[in-house]
């Protein structure tokens, strides 16, 4: 299921994203092609080469358990060894030996059980479980980043797309002041500096046309490349802004209980893993004891002589005794400083993610907020500039001061849609650093 924003009604819908046509991505066509938020994600998840190697570090992680799984059964080994010489091993002895012996061969098998390892093998196999939840859990990690930055890309790009209606919406106003400026200047009625000043903020707008055009371009080849989509110049990022919820309407307020936190997770997972590799490092430090057979048959091709097999058992036992006041003893000291490291680290990682959540929290608060005065401001300077238009056409003020308010209505168009996708971009923060992300499952990523 993918990550997709409920949306209420609390504030009215204030812009609409215009989109040219539909087409299938990756094909040509004369019409602008349209991706949805929706679409970027599953075309992310599937494109991405993080989560194909997260994938990868499980099927790892899952090969590294069955390999010390093995170490609970007995370590079978067999060899065999052949010897020719053209002139004989074993010249020939009248009676007994009458050709002598130019080849012998030998074949032999032993089974071995590792009875006793002081804990070895149990602490081996309880770190290859940690390694593989902990590959899961951060592979997981990586869905949910993945989700993270499409979505900024994605609203990067809108916000681009938004940037250049208003450009285009303020050019259309320059264009028309500027012709009815010409015929004034035509009519004797104004000076020539009031049609340059409107050619010089027009010529402004259009520097700023290019320079929104260029990162627009760059923004969407990223995005393009991010999610696995075929990059076309006439691609749009198919969104709008509508009746976003005041987050404390929509959340709760962050709950610092980290226990389902992933990060919080791997913290703990961190500590476990320090603490088996103490307990493997004192296990160098205890005897060893060990059991098994052996089987082995030797002889020679063509000769007088049968060949003989022999079987025995055995046992073996083994006291690292030098360890006890050496290389073992420091290995064991070392681990058990690394458990310190390990717990302190987790305690400042603990306060790390408080206060990350915490701070997106306020940020997304913060981020509605500046919504809402983004779009009073945007209401107050439209009325400005009718206000500032009306009294200019009545000689009642200046050009210069209603080339101000235009610029105004312009600066405070542009702001409220970098509040909206500023918003956009703090509630998918949020969600991240929560864990709160509708992510598909592993399982269902897998080809």
């Amino acid at each position: 299921m993918m990550y997709i924003k409920s949306q209420n009604t609390v504030i009215n819908k204030v812009l609409l994203f215009s989109v040219i046509g539909c087409m299938f991505l990756g094909l040509n066509s004369t019409f602008a092609q349209q991706i949805t938020l929706e679409e970027s994600q599953k075309a992310a998840l599937k494109h991405s080469n993080a989560i194909k190697n997260g994938l990868l570090t499980i099927e790892k992680s899952q090969a590294f358990k069955r390999e010390m799984v093995a170490n609970y059964f007995p370590n079978v080994e067999a060899s065999a060894l052949g010897l020719y010489a053209p002139n004989d091993l074993i010249g020939p002895i009248e009676g007994f030996l009458p050709n002598g012996i130019d080849n012998l061969y030998s074949a032999s098998a032993t089974a071995t059980e590792v009875i006793y390892a002081g804990g070895s093998i149990r602490n081996s196999n309880a770190l290859a479980d940690i390694q593989l939840e902990t590959s899961q859990i951060r592979a997981e990690q990586v869905v949910d980043s993945v989700l993270l930055v499409t979505e900024n890309k994605f609203w990067q790009l809108v916000q681009l797309q938004e940037q250049q209606k208003v450009i285009e919406t303020n050019e259309t106003y320059l264009n028309e002041l500027l012709k009815q400026q010409q015929d004034l200047l035509e009519a004797g009625l104004i000076a020539k500096n009031q049609l340059l000043q409107v050619k010089v903020n027009r010529s402004e707008l259009f520097l700023n046309k290019s320079r929104v055009e260029n990162m627009r371009k760059l923004a969407l080849l990223d995005f393009a490349l991010y999610v696995g989509v075929a990059y076309t110049p006439d691609m749009v990022a198919d969104a709008d802004f509508e009746n976003i919820t005041p987050p404390e309407l929509k959340y709760e307020s962050p709950d610092l209980d980290l226990s389902g936190n992933s990060n919080y997770q791997l913290l703990e997972k961190s500590i476990t893993a320090s603490s088996l590799q103490t307990k493997m490092a004192k296990a160098d430090l205890l005897p060893s004891f060990a059991v098994g057979v052996s089987a082995q048959e030797f002889g020679a091709v063509d000769s007088s002589i049968d060949s003989q097999f022999t079987g025995f058992a055995f046992g073996s036992l083994s006291i690292p005794i030098s360890n006890w006041w050496g290389s073992g003893k420091q290995k064991v000291k070392q681990e058990k400083i690394q458990e310190e490291i390990t717990q302190n680290n987790k305690k400042d990682g603990i306060d790390q993610l408080k206060v990350a959540i915490t701070q997106s929290w306020y940020d997304l608060v913060n981020a509605h907020e500046q919504i809402t005065y983004a779009l009073e401001n945007k209401q107050l300077a439209e009325e400005n500039l009718k206000v500032n238009r009306d009294n200019y056409d009545n000689g009642l003020s200046g050009l210069t001061d209603l080339l101000d308010a235009q610029a105004m209505a312009q600066n405070a168009q542009s702001n409220l849609i970098n509040a909206y996708t500023n918003f956009e971009n703090k509630e998918i923060t949020y969600l991240y650093r929560t864990d709160q992300l509708m992510a598909p499952t592993l399982e269902s990523l897998k080809d």
